[in-house]
């Protein structure tokens, strides 16, 4: 008789086991603890749930009334723990099993409530699993198998702490599978103290990391790797995706962008709810979505259909996050692209990247506009819509369609309305390009005037320009190179503006109060250029070489703004150090009631503090205080440092 599981898998096309799930089901380990060394995407999901099968049911092919849980199987995060037991549900359809989640971010009542009507199997996170023990709503007594999956993630995120009560908790006669990728000395020393005998199994050496899946280094210009992602996008059309960024704030950014070109786009983030992430994933699955673009909480755990295309938007990190993200393709013995997007300045660092994963990557560049096009039209011929038989209201408009048209026009029209449902593919630049220079437009025929301001005065092009602006009514592209010198400052103006600009001076030639400007009939000699660049909305501002000293004289006569505010404020004054030996006794103010010149309220100077010249201050204050604050509540103790 064909067992539950076998015709379970056999509906959803497996062919034949994976590496991993050959080893964990030989019968020689059926009653065994297994430590299982097995890369992502190697099926081990369904691998434990074999190999945990015998156990649970024995040599019947259905399973009893639910109860307690018979097998209790623990995940590193709320995303694989859901994919766990959705893949446990259709394995163990047939038989009857009742398979129930225990994750942070759900209610805990409802999960007390499944709990309580009975479970087979549970799946859950480390965190709450421990308070469903606490509170005594999950009770491992009758448990007959105990599944740590990616426990060296669980290690990692901290729950060493929660798998030890978990374990302790269940029955000492239990099997114990552990499934990790790498077998560090924590795993290790976990193994050894909650398993016994524990057979090792490693499926990582038979195969080179990863090798369903094709790495792919897409060199980009400096400011080609948004665009680069859509072409690739572009070009996969019809293949689920997920493109990954280092942070909350590119994610965001790239999902407006993809979405704008009309992508059916996702986000998976972790200021997501579970409910929001939950139903992102769900879009993924259904097909309503068709690219995710996640941080590196969905490096791990999450297993969706079809994904044939996994892209760095940046690159990750390290080789584990490079791995961890690329598993999301190419599991199972499915093929999958993981596109590393490498602009100029991270060649490097991508090419350090893929030595220590020990990954030969393919260093290609981005589709072209061309390739895509040409994409669009193999895709469009291969449509299984050119098989189909015509209904009768098909054919007829086929017949009036002929009438009118030519079949060139109609296949061309065919063509551009194929096209006009995707968005249109980017031009892209060369990868060892350089960024375009912003040109400056020729400023054209210009006049320069001289403003009475200079450095002497604190001018500063940063407040003269909106000065400029408001009092000559001009625009910010009328004013070309301001130089400010020692005592005046000069500005060029477009011609266009000089007319304007005359009429709004004074009779005296008074822009503001304080300033005043004239015209000049040639350019002025100008110092060399200083530490001036390019300011706001003008062409270039430049002071001079000479260095600017403190101001000694009076305050300038013009509103100047203080510290480069336009409020029209006056400069501050800068003090002069002060000087005991020169510095003027200061008039005694008798309204003040003293003054800060060190005399007293009746003139009689004070004796300073602390000074062997002076009367004593008075009584120096005790380090600790006699008199304890508060109520007496008997005799004070003495300090812990006093002699006795």
């Amino acid at each position: 008789m064909i067992s539950p599981l076998t015709e379970a898998l056999a509906e959803r096309g497996y062919d034949k086991l994976t590496p991993v799930q050959e080893a964990v089901t030989d019968p020689a380990l059926t009653q065994s603890d297994l430590l299982v060394s097995a890369q992502t995407g190697s099926g081990k999901t369904v691998g434990f749930g074999l190999a945990i099968a015998p156990t649970l049911m024995g040599d019947e092919m259905r399973m009893g009334p639910a109860a307690l849980p018979l097998a209790l199987v623990v995940a590193p995060t709320r995303e694989l723990a859901f994919q766990v037991m959705r893949e446990l549900s259709w394995l163990y359809a047939k038989t009857g099993a009742r398979v129930t989640s225990c994750v942070g971010g759900m209610d805990m009542r409802d999960e007390r409530r499944a709990l309580e009507r009975g479970a087979h199997i549970v799946v859950g996170t480390p965190g709450r699993l421990s308070d469903h023990i606490r509170r005594g709503s999950l009770d491992l007594s009758d448990a007959r198998a105990v599944v740590l999956d990616e426990a060296d993630e669980m290690l990692d995120l901290g729950f060493r702490e929660d798998l030890e009560f978990i374990l302790a908790d269940a029955p000492e006669e239990r099997r114990t599978l552990l499934f990790s990728a790498t077998v560090s000395p924590p795993i290790a020393k976990l193994a050894e103290k909650f398993q016994r005998n524990a057979k090792r199994i490693n499926t990582l050496g038979g195969a080179s990391q990863h090798a369903d899946i094709a790495y792919q280094a897409i060199r980009v210009g400096p400011t080609d790797s948004e665009h680069a992602i859509i072409n690739l996008l572009r070009y996969h059309d019809g293949e689920s995706a997920i493109v990954f960024a280092n942070t909350r704030a590119a994610v965001n950014h790239l999902t407006a962008r993809l979405g704008n070109r009309g992508l059916a786009v996702v986000t998976l983030s972790g200021e997501l709810s579970q409910t929001e992430r939950t139903h992102a994933l769900q879009a993924m699955r259904d097909g309503r979505a068709r690219v995710c673009v996640a941080t590196d909480v969905a490096a791990r755990g999450i297993d969706l259909p079809n994904l044939n295309l996994v892209i760095h938007a940046d690159l990750p990190v390290n080789t584990e996050g490079l791995l961890h993200r690329s598993g999301r393709t190419g599991r199972a013995g499915r093929k999958g692209i993981s596109a590393l997007i490498v602009p100029p300045r991270a060649t490097k660092k991508a090419e350090r990247l893929l030595q220590f994963a020990k990954i030969k990557a393919e260093w290609t560049t981005a589709p072209r506009a061309e390739d895509i096009l040409r994409r669009d039209e193999d895709n469009l011929l291969a449509d299984p819509a050119w098989d189909a038989v015509p209904s009768a209201d098909q054919a007829d408009f086929a017949e009036r369609l002929l009438a009118q048209h030519s079949p060139i026009e109609i296949a061309a029209a065919c063509l551009r309305l194929y096209r006009a449902q995707k968005c249109a593919p980017e031009e892209l630049m060369a990868p060892d390009a350089k960024a375009p220079a912003r040109d400056r437009k020729p400023f054209g025929p210009s006049t320069w005037f001289a403003l009475s301001v200079g450095h002497d005065d604190r001018a500063e092009a940063r407040w003269l320009l909106p000065l400029l602006c408001r009092a000559g009514n001009i625009e910010k592209d009328g004013i070309g190179a301001i130089r400010v010198q020692k005592t005046e400052t000069f500005v060029e103006l477009s011609q266009a503006y000089v007319a304007g600009f005359n009429a709004a001076l004074g009779s005296n030639g008074e822009l503001e109060e304080g300033v005043k400007a004239r015209q000049l009939d040639a350019p002025p000699q100008l110092a060399p250029a200083g530490r001036g660049g390019p300011p706001q909305g003008g062409r270039s501002f430049d002071d001079s070489n000479a260095p600017r000293k403190p101001r000694t004289g009076p305050k300038p006569k013009f509103n100047a703004p203080r510290d480069g505010d336009a409020a029209g404020k006056p400069a501050r004054e800068k003090r002069a150090p002060w000087q005991p030996e020169t510095a003027p006794e200061p008039k005694f103010d008798k309204a003040a009631g003293g003054d800060p010149a060190g005399k007293g309220k009746f003139g009689k100077p004070k004796a300073a503090k602390g000074k062997p010249d002076g009367k004593p201050a008075g009584k120096p204050k005790a380090k600790y205080s006699a008199k304890p604050k508060g109520k007496p509540s008997g005799p004070r103790k003495p300090h812990r440092g006093a002699a006795k």
